[in-house]
């Protein structure tokens, strides 16, 4: 039996929101599991021990790419102990400072990094650079249950900023750890971690949408996911790949497509410029000018008639213009009201199946007076255990595959693998109107003749077609 275990913290505080309840992710067809427990009742019947009851839930999260162990992130779980949470009333909302939280609702919530951040800025204290996972954490609510105003929980799915990736995290062939090359800043990893906290963790509400690559209308510029991460395998969803190099495109930064039909392939900004100044290299070398086609036509006019002239010159050769697109890679209202110091109510949801006889329509209620802060046990969940065994086995390490070829030409001799570094520099120039071109900078010295800069069209890099 496995179990959602909580986030980290640093080190636990007495004044942490209290939560009792832990979440264990369990194997439907584990025979153990499908043993039921019976204890006698007051009047010498018998029921079944909730303790052992197995819930499901339909992950809300449906992403693009798929997994290789399981179809989908639904998850069998139990809550521990099982009775005190489902004695406890169901709600669809709670009301915390005078904000409405929905169930399926996104919520940020307060970790250490947070914590410590306000202090310093309540202390005015200079602040330290931090990541975006330093943020807040986010999440999504999943059930909302409380048994008063001192009691309210959230049932939640645990959404992962990239750098939270743990270690022997699988993606595609890979095992990885954190931030990959093609998250981008505002990205988050939706997952099926699991978890119950205490709402006066919640900082405020969050708006997060899911981005489908397919339409670049739908990128996001603020918090959004593409990727899913399932914590039973550790295994991260496949994401779209493009580029000759085959590898997924980052949204903060810039793609060209290629509109040739039989093409229509993304192409990442950075290749293209690789390609095209490992081209010029080739071409010019370190000593050769660069001397562009219409200089050389204007050197031969003087001498037109003692050679033919070539195709390009009397016009046969034609090339049908190809487009070029860029992109950026790119409830009821029944509800539970929370707060720390004022009066609450609290309003039974009506589609509760589990839930207890309605309270009065308005109770007024108060939270003890402490201080809102979040639980050990209640926001802090541990990233998963390193799983063992054949996972842990398949972690990949630096260096030479063994039965690798060896390396040939210039990175053999210990040569750079970007010879013209410091030779050539290259920029992708964009127009709304007009082809796409690439210019080129000459920053070799004491090469006599030739052109500094100049411009050359912008070539698929699969289909080998001028894009403009």
């Amino acid at each position: 039996m496995a179990s959602a275990r909580k986030r980290p913290r640093a080190e636990p505080e007495d004044n942490r929101a209290e939560c009792p309840f832990t979440i264990k992710i369990v194997d439907p067809k584990d025979k153990d599991q499908k043993k039921k427990k019976r204890r006698r009742t007051e009047n010498g019947g018998e029921e079944e021990d909730t303790a052992q009851r197995i819930n499901l839930q339909m992950s809300p999260f449906a992403p693009c790419g798929k997994f290789k162990t399981h179809e989908t992130m639904d998850l069998h779980f139990q809550v521990d102990p099982a009775k005190r949470w489902t004695d406890m009333t169901r709600y669809n909302s709670f009301v915390l400072n005078g904000i409405k939280y929905f169930s399926e609702g996104f919520i940020y919530v307060a970790n250490d990094f947070s914590i410590e951040r306000q202090k310093a800025v309540n202390n005015n204290e200079p602040m330290q650079p931090r990541k975006k996972s330093d943020d807040d954490w986010v999440a999504r609510i999943l059930e909302i249950r409380a048994s008063d105003e001192h009691h309210v929980y959230a049932r939640v799915y645990w959404m992962y900023w990239p750098d939270e990736l743990p270690q022997g995290t699988h993606d595609g062939k890979k095992t990885i750890q954190s931030r990959q090359p093609y998250h981008g800043m505002n990205e988050l990893i939706a997952s099926n971690h699991m978890d119950i906290i205490n709402v006066v963790s919640v900082t405020s509400q969050a708006q997060v949408k899911q981005w489908y690559e397919e339409n670049d209308e739908e990128i996001q510029h603020a918090l959004y996911w593409r990727q899913a991460f399932d914590v039973r395998t550790y295994e991260l969803s496949s994401v779209e790949l493009v580029c000759s190099c085959n590898t997924p495109g980052n949204p903060d930064k810039l793609l060209i497509g290629c509109t040739t039909e039989a093409c229509k392939k993304w192409m990442h900004e950075q290749c293209i410029l690789d390609d095209a100044l490992k081209t010029t290299y080739k071409r010019l070398g370190s000593d050769k000018p660069h001397v562009s086609a219409v200089a050389t036509k204007k050197e031969e006019n003087g001498d037109e008639g003692k050679r033919p002239l070539s195709p390009s010159e009397t016009g046969a050769e034609g090339s049908a213009e190809q487009s070029i697109d860029v992109k950026a890679e790119a409830a009821p209202s029944d509800a539970v009201h929370v707060g720390t110091k004022d009066n609450v109510e609290v309003r039974q949801a009506a589609d509760d199946e589990d839930a207890q006889a309605a309270p009065e329509d308005s109770i007024p209620l108060r939270l003890a007076d402490q201080p809102r802060a979040t639980s050990e046990n209640t926001t802090n969940t541990d990233t998963p255990s390193k799983p063992s065994g054949a996972a842990a086995a398949g972690k990949s390490t630096p260096g030479r595959k063994p039965g690798r070829p060896r390396k040939k030409g210039p990175e053999a001799n210990g040569d750079s693998a970007r010879p013209w570094d410091g030779l050539f520099e290259a920029t992708l120039k964009t127009a709304d109107m007009g082809p796409a071109v690439i210019e080129f900078r000459d920053l070799r010295e004491g090469v006599a003749g030739g052109e500094k800069t100049w411009t050359e069209p912008v070539r698929c890099l699969l289909c080998g077609d001028p894009v403009s």
